[in-house]
């Protein structure tokens, strides 16, 4: 079982929609393919024949080969960059180069123009490219004379490696003197911190032990009585907060729980430690005594009790103590306190003073010595740049000398015309494409249902005829088939038979489904009206060759019955109201209530009434025919109408209250439009022999509602 993903669907689909818009268009895509293709080989045709010539030519960093001493002696970047050859390339290009190749070629009098437009052809035709993977530069000239393609070819690489040598020679002697300068600079900027470093020594008395290490005149640390201050201090600090909230839990507790916080407390001299066990001992033995029966004036009681007041008397005693223990050693702790911070103070300013004094000399002494490694640098490069401007320069070497070209390289006409007929593919294809995005036509179900949010009842194929005048069982009566079943499937109630049938504009088939739909209906066993009320422009009784002289308008003017306007046509339950004479007020006409009482009287004496009207946005008769019958059925012809314009028709109807079921997509090219051949697949399958060709039946349609009185009294009214 193959199951394909949701995403490889959806491609797949786009690729169908894609294709679609091509098949759709191909008429277009041909003519733009066509028009391009013979401009291309026109102007193939018309252009001159030119020959090239090519210089190959290796051009080389200034810096590579020629210092003496490597990276030191770079005078021009000491590695080839991304933007190198671009660089190279305008080099070749330039004004000033190019300027040479007019002199010395005497461009002027051989071209017979000006110099300004002997440069500007110049920069035209000389063309410059890096050859892949090598270091190597093409210089290529493209000129309708073989000769003046070499000559060219030649003198541009001779005046471009001229005119670098002259640059490279101007910027290196410019280096040079801005090297000599600094290195002077530098020499006298050492001198300066040399100075700066020797008064620093004399002044702080700073005694030199080697690098980055140095002691101070005492020759001790300087900082460490300061660290051995501050942390004195900050134990003092620590053991006086300790003392306060000891104090502050005594003040905070009443008698009873003060001797208990006090028993906790581990200080010395401390009584109430080992006096409170012995406290709360007593009490429990002196219940004991209660507990055993003894009186509160047992002398053994009273004993008890005078022991365990001299206890309390001694424990309220010891708290008081303890109190002014606390105290006085916090006022100790207070006075040790300041006395420390003050040393403290003293001996952090003398650390801190010692510290500049330390950092002004290492800052001086790396300031020394960084000038003067920079300035021994300096004086080496400074040799190497004297001895790289002896050299002779070598930066650009020619390898290919051009040569006279027997074959024109321009136009190249097998490639012209390919890349025409690929631009105007391309072209035509967007051409298509964005026409496509233009059309705002239905173009397919989903756009249907979309934008009208109401069903697709069947899809009508192209050039449909008329099916009562088709020999056989023709392919073409499916389609109706599969409308009439959608109708009876989609409509709510089955009272409601009364059917008008609109489109938007004139021409979109209303009139041949209406009529193709009737037939269908009779010959599935439905009694079946016809109403033609389009009094515009009325079409039904051509279809049956009917006289149109009396019909419905006739019905709604005078007094005549519905057996005097209703005919037999020569289909078995089939009937047509033909439209009458047309009047002049079509909409007033139709907005009666004779026409309401009609529509009620033919809803009860047929199976199904289907009435035909004139264009809804055209003029107001169909909306009122909208308002008078059950249901509406909206024909859209395939690519004709914009969405909008279809919108407007379903609000039209809806405004006047009608009820649309569905819409009929018709006259669709499913040769060009493949994705509707999923809906027309019976004329693949729907190949019956003539011998198998009977009489209708209504097996394949719905069940039709019990016959009305239309079928009982024919002979009455016809």
């Amino acid at each position: 079982m193959n199951l394909s993903s949701p995403q490889q669907n959806e491609a797949a689909l786009h690729a169908i929609d894609y294709w679609q818009v091509i098949k759709n268009r191909y008429g277009i895509i041909l003519l733009t393919l066509l028009l391009v293709f013979m401009t291309a080989a026109v102007i193939t045709y018309v252009m001159p024949k030119k020959y090239e010539s090519e210089a190959v030519i290796e051009v080389k960093p200034r810096s590579v080969g020629m210092s003496p001493l490597g990276s030191i002696g770079s005078s021009g970047g000491t590695m080839m960059t991304t933007q190198f050859f671009g660089t190279e390339f305008e080099k070749i290009k330039s004004r000033n180069s190019l300027a040479k190749v007019v002199e010395n070629l005497e461009l002027v009098n051989k071209w017979n123009v000006d110099k300004e437009t002997a440069l500007r052809i110049l920069k035209g035709i000389v063309n410059t490219q890096n050859i892949r993977g090598t270091d190597l530069i093409s210089i290529r000239v493209r000129h309708t004379n073989k000769e003046d393609a070499r000559d060219v070819t030649a003198e541009v690489a001779r005046a471009y490696k001229a005119y670098r040598t002259e640059i490279e020679s101007r910027y290196a002697d410019k280096n040079l003197y801005e090297l000599n300068k600094a290195v002077r600079d530098q020499e006298d900027k050492v001198e300066e911190r040399r100075k700066v470093l020797a008064t620093i020594v004399r002044t702080k008395g700073i005694i030199y032990k080697g690098q980055d290490s140095f002691y101070g005149a005492s020759g001790v640390n300087e900082d460490q009585g300061a660290q051995n201050a501050l942390e004195t201090y900050n134990n003092l600090e620590q053991e006086k907060m300790q003392l306060e909230s000891q104090i502050n839990s005594l003040l905070k507790y009443d008698s009873d729980q003060l001797i208990v916080y006090a028993a906790g407390l581990n200080l010395p001299d401390n009584i109430i430690k080992n006096l409170y066990p012995q406290y709360l001992e007593r009490n429990l033995q002196l219940n004991s005594l209660k507990i055993s029966g003894l009186g509160p004036n047992h002398p053994t009681v009273k004993a008890a009790k005078e022991q365990i007041e001299g206890m309390k008397r001694q424990l309220d005693e010891g708290v008081v103590n303890l109190r002014a223990t606390l105290q006085a050693q916090l006022n100790m702790a207070i006075d040790r306190l300041k006395s420390v911070s003050v040393r403290k103070d003293d001996t952090r300013e003398e650390a801190i003073k010692r510290g500049l004094d330390a950092q002004d000399y290492v800052d001086a002494k790396r300031d020394f010595e960084t000038d003067q490694e920079l300035l021994q640098q300096m004086k080496l490069k400074q040799v190497a740049e004297t001895i790289t401007n002896k050299m002779p320069p070598d930066s650009i070497e020619v390898h290919d000398d051009p040569q006279i070209s027997d074959a024109p390289v321009s136009p190249n006409v097998t490639l012209n015309l390919v890349l025409g007929a690929v631009v105007g593919l391309i072209f035509g294809v967007g051409i298509a494409f964005f026409l496509e995005y233009l059309d705002t036509s239905v173009k397919s179900l989903e756009d249907v249902e979309r934008y009208l949010q109401v069903p697709v009842l069947a899809v009508i194929p192209k050039d449909v005829g008329i099916l009562h005048k088709q020999s056989g069982m023709s392919p073409d009566a499916e389609a109706y088939r599969i409308l009439r079943t959608n109708i009876e499937f989609n409509r709510k109630n089955p009272e409601d038979n009364a059917i008008t049938v609109v489109s938007g504009g004139a021409g979109e088939g209303k009139s041949t489904t209406l009529v193709n739909l009737a037939y269908i209906c009779a010959q599935g066993g439905y009694t079946t009206l016809m109403i033609d009320a389009d009094l515009r422009r009325p079409r039904l009784h051509t279809f049956f060759d009917i006289n149109n002289s009396v019909g419905l308008t006739n019905y709604l003017t005078t007094e005549l019955m519905l057996e005097d306007v209703i005919l037999q046509t020569p289909v078995d339950n089939l009937y047509f109201m033909p439209s009458g004479i047309l009047p002049a007020d079509a909409a007033g006409i139709l907005n009666s209530r004779r026409m309401s009482e009609l529509i009620q009287d033919v809803k009860q004496r047929f199976d199904l009434v289907l009435v035909d009207s004139p264009p809804i946005l055209g003029v107001s008769d169909a909306s009122v025919l909208a308002s008078e019958v059950d249901l509406t059925m909206i024909v859209v012809q395939h690519r004709k109408l914009p969405r909008n314009m279809l919108l407007r028709v379903k609000q039209a109807v809806e405004n006047v209250g009608g009820n649309v079921i569905g819409v009929v997509l018709n006259n669709v090219d499913v040769r060009s439009d493949s994705q509707y051949q999923y809906y027309t697949s019976y004329y693949t399958y729907y190949a019956p022999a003539e011998s198998q060709v009977g009489p209708p039946v209504g097996g394949t349609s719905a069940p039709a509602k019990p016959q009305a009185s239309a079928r009982g009294n024919d002979s009455e009214m016809y």
